[in-house]
């Protein structure tokens, strides 16, 4: 079992570090109030919501369908895959996205037509569906993940917690290993949750209690023999719309250790810096160092976000991604990371806020009050992280 981690992910507590239990950030942080506040009627009197009936339309909306939500725990029930690598040790993985737009919808998967210009290099696996011992079994050709690493964070001296000193991602594949698998004509994401375990050994975590060492650190619980794993999740924005996605992987030590992901060398041959152009695989996700933090320990600052912020313990950073399916048309669960920094000169002006918009974030930009890191020119880090969206709240 894996121990104690320096800090576990961005999405730890202060309070659990000290007793060794993951906390997941508070829904309510940015969860917005039942209509019933400040109504004379009770919760129960309200309609459906509008998203309802139309999906596009403000309410909640489920986007990865295959799963079931627990909204106050933030976390997603997935149906858990059984494969095998070409070598013969099982892989068992969940799929969240894929390029075929009829079985996104037959699956309640995520559409992403931009999977398609991810499959350069070591950026997409190949798989194919083979008979073995009877049974139809998909076999990767290649990709190994280790889960025995412990994971690490150690945040940097105070007040800037950011850049940490260390970090370790709990899961390392190996060179060829990506999430992303071509099995037929299609693109499939296919995120490792464990590897080369036996199916007794897991059903042990049915209850809980997952083993990190063995499993994906995402993973709160998993059962081969009901066929399904518990992921816990991670709250953010999307054009001024709370969301709940997935983190599953990143291409470099820095942001997998970060969001508890698994370090995917494979996604590194993905372009970055192209955004919504065309044969572009990614799109845009927007982090912060220096947003506010807590006035006082144990107390949610209302405007708290950022890097400092998630390394002091106080939530998950609240990251900004750009399109989601229902809100645009150029989703991908790619994201090249574009990481900010509030200018002195917008700290002392007071300009400093939670941001919550793609648009709000790069009209900060050009105003001069948003940098790169260290004041550098803002765009892309080179950075990839893989994370699906789940859940819009609005």
């Amino acid at each position: 079992m894996k121990k104690i981690l320096t800090l576990a992910g961005w999405c730890l507590a202060l309070p659990a570090l000290a007793q060794g239990l993951p906390v997941q950030t508070p829904i309510t942080e940015i969860q917005p109030a039942p209509a019933s506040i400040g109504a004379d009627v009770p919760v129960t009197y309200f309609g459906t919501a509008p998203s309802t009936v139309q999906k596009e339309l403000i309410g909640p909306y489920q986007l990865l369908k295959a799963g079931t939500i627990d909204q106050e725990k933030g976390t997603i029930t997935l149906p858990l895959y059984k494969g095998r690598l070409a070598s013969g040790e099982t892989v068992w993985y969940v799929l969240t996205d894929t390029s075929d737009e009829a079985n996104a919808a037959a699956l309640g998967l995520n559409f992403s037509s931009k999977l398609v210009y991810a499959d350069v290099g070591r950026g997409v696996r190949k798989a194919s569906q083979q008979l073995i011992n009877g049974e139809t079994v998909v076999v990767f050709e290649r990709g190994r993940v280790d889960f025995s690493p412990v994971h690490l964070v150690t945040p940097g001296a105070e007040p800037n917690v950011f850049p940490p000193t260390a970090v370790q991602p709990g899961s390392v594949g190996d060179a060829d290993y990506s999430p992303l698998a071509k099995i037929g004509d299609y693109i499939y994401n296919a995120p490792m949750v464990a590897f080369n375990v036996s199916e007794a050994k897991l059903n042990e975590y049915c209850s809980g209690n997952a083993d990190h060492s063995v499993v994906h650190d995402k993973v709160v619980s998993i059962c081969p023999r009901d066929q399904v794993v518990t992921l816990a999740l991670t709250t953010g924005f999307s054009f001024g719309r709370p969301v709940l996605y997935l983190s599953t992987e990143a291409n470099n030590a820095l942001p997998a250790a970060l969001e508890g992901a698994t370090l995917a060398p494979g996604l590194t041959d993905v372009r970055v810096g192209g955004d919504d152009s065309a044969f572009s695989a990614v799109e845009r996700l927007f982090a912060v160092i220096n947003g506010p933090t807590n006035v006082e320990a144990g107390v949610i600052h209302p405007q708290r976000q950022g890097f400092n912020s998630a390394l002091k313990g106080e939530g998950g950073p609240l990251n900004v991604l750009g399109g989601i399916p229902t809100v645009a048309t150029d989703y991908s669960p790619l994201w090249d990371l574009n990481v900010g920094q509030w200018t002195r000169h917008a700290i002392d002006k007071h300009y400093r806020a939670r941001l919550r918009d793609e648009f709000q974030t790069l009209g900060y930009v050009r105003a001069g009050w948003l940098t790169g890191p260290g004041g550098k020119a803002f765009g892309s880090s080179g950075l990839i992280v893989n994370c699906p969206i789940v859940f819009r709240f609005l």
